[in-house]
């Protein structure tokens, strides 16, 4: 998982593929693993905004936006879309909050950021991976689609971005495949653009886990068997964003996260497991040198960065969706944005935990930017103890397989700044950095296609800044003396003064 999963001392036993088989005449809701459950906990916590008669060509993506801009503004929910029937709907805005994250992993709604860092942090030292099992219906199922009878666009598919070169049906989805040497199943987040009733494209950048597995098909010159769900409970697709390593099953994860084993059901072409209780999804296959123009996107660098490329097909001949499906949206964009601000305060967590297993003492806290999308620009503070320390730090934090990728900037400060503030960061760079020794520049690093440095070439890799923002360790006694209260006068004030000062 980018943290204890990557470094299984961690107590993250090996996880078996192997699921239970038991059988149900109708199985009833499960709470923690169904869509429809969440959203009534977001209406029931005033989480949430009802959206009704936006358009899916503009409208819809442009709420979104607006909606986005702003960490902590609802939920937005839309029905009666023109042109489907209601109760069609498609939700988004999902976890571009703290609170609305805390509901997810079944939280203190008004837990803080920090506390939600330390959650994660010890889900990845002590969590247990939790086996799902196969049931043989599940709600998923009320509706099975097969032959001519397959449209995906009988969901309201958005265009999300004014420029986008489609509709995507999968930005919060997980995307499912079978390793075919050892079974072992993966799911991840990746891009799926509907083309045609019965045909999709989806992104998988290369060496990510999904391209690996298709390739290994494609070698042989088998058909690569694939399912995709468009709508789940917010806990499941989380775990689809997760660096889980190869071989280890999401779906344990996702147990462990939320505490009970998955319900899943065979698809029925392909056998793949698929969330019982999903509100949509779909199986095919992909077969070689099955190819068609897929993109642009607008994505999670704020940027058109991927264009217009050909990508694998889906030859869809499974689609299933319950009555009145729900589409889940998590809309990449200018950060802070969907697709990147929950895996922040996991991201934070995982450095932190990565940092302490090599040997990097008094970490005092770690925070992944949503202006980075959570991955260009991390903030590590530390309670100095030796020289080189923070530069030990930074170095590490910029090449430790949970910060390493797509990083461009890493900042180290004492542990008087908070790294969640912006604003006492760039004050720590400003007053406490010297460019002439306190910046390393590493070159050749890993990146993405997506980075917009790099659009246009043939060249992933990226270039990364490691800045030292901490108090000169010489100087750190005599440095001059901050204009701020003492901690016992602060607490002399709030006590005395608690019912005027601001919380």
């Amino acid at each position: 998982m980018g943290f204890a999963l990557l470094n299984l001392p961690y107590g993250m036993q090996r996880m078996d593929t192997a699921v239970k088989t038991r059988t149900t005449k109708k199985p009833a809701t499960k709470a923690r693993q169904d869509l429809r459950s969440w959203i009534a906990q977001l209406r029931a916590a005033g989480e949430l905004q009802d959206i009704k008669g936006a358009e899916r060509e503009q409208e819809i993506g442009g709420i979104v936006d607006i909606y986005q801009r702003r960490i902590g503004n609802k939920a937005v929910l839309f029905d009666d879309v023109p042109g489907f029937p209601r109760g069609h709907r498609i939700l988004a805005n999902i976890l571009t909050s703290v609170r609305r994250i805390n509901i997810t992993l079944g939280l203190d709604p008004d837990a803080s950021a920090v506390e939600l860092v330390h959650y994660w942090r010890r889900y990845m030292k002590e969590a247990k991976a939790i086996a799902p099992v196969t049931v043989k219906s599940g709600p998923v199922m009320d509706n099975v689609c097969n032959g001519k009878d397959i449209d995906i666009f009988k969901v309201p598919v958005p265009r999300w971005h004014e420029h986008d070169g489609g509709y995507y049906i999968g930005t919060g989805d997980m995307v499912i495949m079978r390793d075919p040497d050892t079974g072992w199943i993966n799911y991840g987040a990746y891009r799926v653009q509907a083309h045609e009733r019965n045909v999709a494209t989806v992104m998988c950048s290369t060496g990510k886990h999904g391209d690996l597995i298709k390739r290994r098909y494609h070698e042989r010159g088998e058909p690569c068997p694939i399912a995709v769900v468009c709508g789940m409970h917010p806990a499941l697709f989380m775990i689809a964003g997760l660096e889980i390593p190869y071989g280890r099953n999401e779906y344990d994860a996702a147990g462990g996260l939320i505490g009970e084993p998955i319900e899943v059901i065979a698809g029925p072409r392909t056998g793949l497991p698929i969330p019982a209780h999903a509100e949509i999804a779909f199986e095919g296959f992909i077969h070689p040198n099955d190819l068609r123009d897929e993109g642009p996107l607008g994505e999670w660098t704020g940027y058109y960065a991927g264009g217009l490329k050909k990508e694998p097909a889906i030859r869809i001949e499974t689609f299933m969706h319950r009555d009145d499906p729900i589409l889940l949206g998590a809309i990449p964009g200018i950060p802070p944005d969907d697709d990147s601000f929950y895996r922040g305060t996991y991201r934070s967590g995982a450095v932190w935990n990565q940092l302490e297993a090599a040997g990097v003492p008094e970490v005092k806290g770690v925070w992944a930017h949503a202006a980075g999308g959570s991955r260009l620009w991390l903030t590590v503070a530390i309670k100095q103890q030796y020289a080189g320390h923070a530069k030990q730090a930074g170095l590490i934090a910029s090449q430790c397989h949970a910060g390493a990728y797509a990083n461009r900037f890493v900042v180290v400060v004492d542990d008087d700044i908070d790294p969640a503030d912006t604003d006492k960061v760039v004050w720590a760079m400003c007053t406490r950095f010297d460019p002439r020794d306190g910046m390393e520049i590493l070159r050749g690093c890993w990146s993405t296609v997506l980075d917009p440095m790099v659009y246009g070439t043939d060249d992933p890799r990226n270039a990364r800044v490691v800045i030292d923002a901490c108090k000169p360790f010489k100087r750190r006694d005599t440095f001059p003396v901050v204009v701020r209260a003492s901690k016992e006068v602060e607490d002399h004030v709030r006590a005395k003064f608690s019912d005027v000062l601001p919380k």
